[in-house]
């Protein structure tokens, strides 16, 4: 069967009614849950697999499909109005698009997110469908050697480029990774920096740590500041028509981000956060004016929601092909394929062609009615934010609880949140950025078990990361992103001497 064939396939079980239902029905409870800050897909999903056990497998796989790419679109809407990212990905969108808001732009801010989201979509899924095979091949090259070089490199990459003051990048990253080393070390049992709180053997919860950077913080900095609350007032409705400009500046950071997404996020372990967090850094890298990043760019909006939304369509070439998952979320959705009975691995091709195709079909049908839903909605987006926030703060504050609260069912995690909120708050009045150790503490655990994994291999010899191309590939980069700003600091100082 050729892939037009397996396309025709796919698109016929896609239309039936009660698929059509289930997709209608996973994407709009998708973007929901992605706009309620805290809750996120992970929740969702978590909520609704008992009820799968009720439906058929592509069914099933087609509803909790729809809720996770749903809740991306759904993520970057609170992440530009109240900087309050309803999904971990989103995050990085904060960065440029709060501050887009902030400036009365809100509307241009979310138009670029639900453009670059459906654009980046449309990049993973012809991806998916022209390259599964080879994709698959490819992520089965990557070692662990690879994959720790990999996740180095995007750390010093995001601490450096473009950065003014690369030491305060570095120290970001460097807390966020050891924040990531709290609980139990998976190979040898031991606890590390739980202090005897029993609540901290499985490590931060990564839903309080940044509802606190970026929720909380910001709740105090506009209960502190009641200028930032009239931003409402300074959007008017013509601000939804992007310029010119904006226009100008969006094909290519949708391009390269949906590229990048769509390579990211069929490696196994990856997953869209780390592609979001790549696709910035990309787009600060390789842009004339740096320093307009953090400032309210739309590549900032653009490249990053591009990225994140193509990879997690083509993060289910892993899961699927070979049953690895990409993410926390991908494991879910390998659970509900076994549940029913479904053997994920590189013959479901073959086996299940129906499902596989099925699926793919749904994310062009999904992604459609996305679109159609979420654009006209930008208006009472942009709307909430009239409301006064003295009222709508203890909201804000409710749903953060409820969703941090939903993850584990601990009160310990809501103290958390609280005090994570305010070092989050004092970290914004010294300009240090709580992006980085954000982006520290999810990669952190990932570059340790696979440096473990690659030393353990390799029989301790640390020649194993020179060894491979790839991985070496990876270091040379990171070595030379590491000299540039220490090159720059001296010839500054020898220009300074000269003077």
């Amino acid at each position: 069967m050729n892939t037009w064939d397996s396309l025709l396939l796919g698109l016929s079980f896609a239309l039936q009614p009660h698929v059509l239902v289930y997709c209608i029905l996973g994407v709009l409870l998708g973007s929901f849950v992605g706009v309620l800050p805290g809750i996120g897909a992970m929740a969702a999903i978590s909520l609704l697999l008992p009820l799968t056990f009720y439906m058929s497998p592509e069914a099933a796989l087609i509803m909790l499909a729809g809720v996770y790419y749903g809740a991306q679109y759904g993520g970057a809407v609170a992440s530009i109005l109240l900087r309050l990212p309803g999904t971990p990905q989103s995050a990085v969108t904060t960065l440029d698009g709060y501050p887009m808001t902030q400036q009365g732009r809100g509307g241009i801010a979310l138009f670029t997110a639900m453009v670059s989201s459906f654009s980046g979509s449309l990049i993973g899924i012809v991806v998916l469908v022209m390259l599964a095979g080879w994709l698959s091949g490819l992520a089965t090259r990557f070692g662990a050697a690879d994959y720790a070089m990999m996740m180095i490199f995007g750390l010093v990459a995001a601490s450096t480029i473009g950065a003014s003051r690369p030491a305060k990048g570095f120290a970001m990253i460097t807390l966020g990774v050891l924040l990531g080393c709290i609980g139990t070390d998976v190979n040898s049992g031991a606890q590390r920096f739980t202090f005897g709180h029993a609540e901290l053997l499985d490590g931060l919860n990564l839903v309080a740590l940044a509802m606190g950077l970026f929720g909380v913080a910001e709740v105090i900095a506009n209960i502190r500041n009641p200028e930032r609350q009239s931003i409402a007032a300074r959007i008017p409705l013509r601000s939804l028509l992007p310029t010119r400009d904006d226009l100008r500046r969006l094909p290519l950071p949708i391009l390269r981000g949906g590229t990048l997404g769509s390579f990211f996020g069929a490696l196994p372990g990856t997953g869209s956060t780390l592609s979001a967090f790549l696709a910035y850094a990309t787009e600060r890298r390789l842009a004339r004016q740096p320093e307009r990043f953090g400032k309210g760019a739309v590549e900032g909006v653009a490249g990053p929601e591009a990225g994140n939304n193509a990879a997690s369509i083509t993060a289910f070439t892993p899961t699927l092909t070979l049953g690895i998952p990409g993410d926390p979320i991908m494991a879910l959705m390998l659970g509900a394929l076994i549940i029913h009975g479904v053997q994920p691995g590189p013959m479901m091709l073959e086996a299940r062609p129906e499902m596989f195709w099925g699926l793919v079909a749904s994310f062009g049908i999904g992604n459609l009615l996305l679109i159609l839903i979420n654009l006209p909605l930008i208006g009472i987006w942009i709307a909430m934010l009239r409301i006064p926030f003295n009222y709508l703060y203890p909201a804000i504050i409710v749903f953060l609880c409820l969703g941090v609260y939903s993850v584990r069912g601990l009160a310990f995690d809501i103290v958390l949140v609280a005090g994570i909120g305010l070092a989050g708050y004092l970290m914004t009045l010294a300009k240090l950025s709580p992006a980085l150790l954000l982006l520290g503490f999810v990669l952190g655990p990932l570059i340790e078990t696979n440096l473990r994994r690659a030393l353990l291999i390799a029989r301790g010899d640390p020649m194993v990361f020179l060894e491979r191309p790839i991985s070496a590939g990876f270091v040379l980069a990171s070595m030379v992103l590491l000299l540039v700003p220490l090159w720059k600091i001296w010839r500054r100082k020898r220009a300074a001497a000269d003077f």
